[in-house]
């Protein structure tokens, strides 16, 4: 009996010692240029379980996607809570085009925010556009209209170079429609482009900054003691996320262990058996740990 203890009890505290945790993790602190906050994530189980359907990294691409397609992030503001996507078939001042529908999901937690849209090459005169009886575009910024063109690339839309522009709208109010779309069809327009920002150059629009600013509200635990959860998280240099099914509450450490507090303490125990309540991985780790100290007793009672 006692020549075959020993070597038992030996391997059983060395596979105790060995890491048990996952040796990697989808969650990251940047896609690309852009760094990732909460709400935001890089992969399933990080940020807010109500964006990961709708932000994605990829290929250290974060981006959009919704029913009309999927657009590049260029931009984000947690300030603000606004984020700047630039979708490939806007037009801007060195490319026009015809362009898609752009569309938001309804169900997404996103809205248009402060951009200044303009609808082109429109059936002219613009002043005449109405949607459900009501003008939507708007005659005090129809110097923005004659400033852009001025872009040669106009002629891509199958405009003259220094076109009338009655065929251009400043559209103030923007919106969308029923559909969650801006309809350019429906408004007899060929194409948009979207000012996020003039940069103190509101008559060169070679240095206008192109994209749609886009407002979010916060994601699944934006209640009080959540967001102080999150903070702390994150302050500890943790990321935030969310343990399927049940959606609770995840800080992801970089040494690869969740708990459900901050990754001050590095390491605990305690505080990991908790996170295995709500999360696979660490309920396997767990139930390894605990058979092999359960054979260590047993092994050392007999």
């Amino acid at each position: 009996m006692e020549s075959y203890r020993l070597p038992f009890i030996l391997l059983l505290i060395a596979a105790s010692i060995t890491p048990s945790h996952s040796s990697a993790t989808p969650c990251r602190s940047n896609c690309g240029s852009l760094q990732i906050r909460y709400p935001f994530g890089t992969g399933y189980g990080c940020g807010s379980p109500r964006f990961e359907p709708y932000v994605t990294c990829n290929s250290n691409q974060l981006v959009l996607t919704t029913h009309t397609g999927s657009y590049p992030i260029t931009a984000i503001s947690y300030k603000d809570s606004t984020v700047t996507v630039t979708p490939s078939a806007m037009s801007t001042c060195n490319s026009m085009q015809q362009s898609p529908n752009l569309g938001l999901d309804w169900a997404s937690p996103f809205q248009l925010g402060p951009s200044i849209i303009l609808l082109l090459s429109c059936s002219p005169p613009t002043s005449s556009l109405t949607i459900k009886g009501s003008p939507v575009c708007d005659p005090s910024s129809a110097h923005l209209c004659a400033t852009i063109y001025t872009c040669p690339a106009v002629v891509n839309l199958g405009l003259p170079l220094f076109p009338p522009t009655n065929s251009c709208c400043v559209y103030s109010p923007a919106n969308f429609n029923s559909k969650g779309e801006l309809d350019l069809r429906e408004m007899k327009c060929k194409g948009y482009t979207s000012i996020a920002s003039l940069e103190g150059s509101p008559t060169d629009p070679s240095k206008w900054v192109y994209g749609v600013t886009l407002k979010y509200t916060n994601g699944g635990f934006d209640d009080y003691y959540m967001n102080n959860k999150c903070n702390t998280c994150e302050d500890s240099g943790g990321i935030c996320g969310y343990s399927p099914p049940t959606n609770s509450f995840l800080c992801i450490c970089n040494n690869g262990f969740n708990t459900t507090m901050d990754c001050y303490n590095n390491y605990n125990p305690v505080q990991d058996y908790e996170d295995a309540l709500g999360s696979s991985t660490s309920l396997s780790t767990w139930k390894i740990w605990l058979g092999l100290w359960v054979g260590l007793i047993f092994c050392i009672a007999a």
